[in-house]
């Protein structure tokens, strides 16, 4: 529930901030006729977004066991690499995201109401798409697939909650923090997912010493108790988990805080 949440309030704001910075704007310029095709490419988006969950969650259900393994750990790795991207892409952009995004619908407007349609659309489905997958991935490696959901509306109802009061100034939020720490907290969720693709290539003979675990904890900590569920959906622990496994959540995990938490100038010659 935990992961689900955290998931979908950091991307749901992020959503809901891009949604409100495009509206406040087209609001400010006096040009309320291009609302409707703005939120018709919102909804467009955000439909998409649901559509592809349901095409991952379908599709999953419908192979066998071995070509479930396989999708399942290959949409993981997508899923980290994507969320990984994106995190530090909103760490770089997020000062000029205001300015970029306003840039963007005045160069719509000059072609015309589709092209902002378009340019609402393309900003939104980046983040609902991103979503879906990591979301989806995610889901895999929780065991209550009924307390993630709920976590998942919650995080969702939050996120656009606290996007509205933003939009409304009703609320101020150190929003440059907010996104740090959720971003923390999304590389950890994220390092667990790529734990758990590593397990299912294994399972299928793609990458070595599936039997070789560092710890088998089951006879303590059942693989379907709410402890391991819990343990397992924020930060990928597995009651049994191999050699590799660790090494590979592990060396995700402290490469990519290290980088992500460096001072300004060194993140710069990383993106570099």
């Amino acid at each position: 529930m935990l992961s689900t949440f955290l998931i979908a309030i950091r991307e749901g704001l992020e959503a809901s901030l891009i949604v409100g910075i495009l509206v406040a704007y087209v609001v400010k310029t006096n040009r309320r006729y291009l609302l409707k095709p703005l939120w018709t490419g919102v909804s467009t988006a955000l439909v998409l977004s649901f559509a592809l969950g349901a095409i991952l969650a379908f599709t999953s259900v419908q192979l066998t066991d071995r070509n479930e393994e396989i999708f399942a750990g290959t949409t993981s790795f997508l899923a980290v690499g994507l969320v990984t991207w994106m995190v530090f892409w909103m760490k770089r952009t997020a000062r000029t995201l205001k300015n970029e995004l306003e840039g963007k619908v005045d160069k719509a407007l000059l072609a015309g109401p589709l092209a902002l349609a378009l340019a609402a659309f393309f900003a939104v489905a980046r983040e609902g798409l991103e979503t879906a997958l990591f979301v989806y991935s995610n889901f895999q490696t929780v065991a209550g697939r009924t307390s993630a959901t709920t976590g998942l509306v919650a995080g969702l109802g939050s996120a656009v909650a606290l996007g509205y009061l933003i939009y409304n100034r009703s609320i101020k939020m150190n929003l440059s923090k907010f996104f740090t720490i959720t971003g923390v907290a999304l590389i950890i969720i994220a390092a667990g997912v790529f734990s758990y693709g590593v397990h299912e290539f294994q399972e299928v003979g793609w990458l070595p010493g599936p039997d070789a675990f560092l710890w088998d904890v089951t006879p303590w900590i059942a693989k379907d108790s709410i402890l391991a569920a819990l343990m397992g959906g924020t930060f990928g622990f597995d009651t049994t988990t191999s050699y590799l496994q660790f090494l590979i959540w592990g060396g995700y995990l402290v490469t990519t805080l290290a980088i992500y938490l460096a001072p300004a100038k060194k993140m710069e010659k990383v993106s570099a």
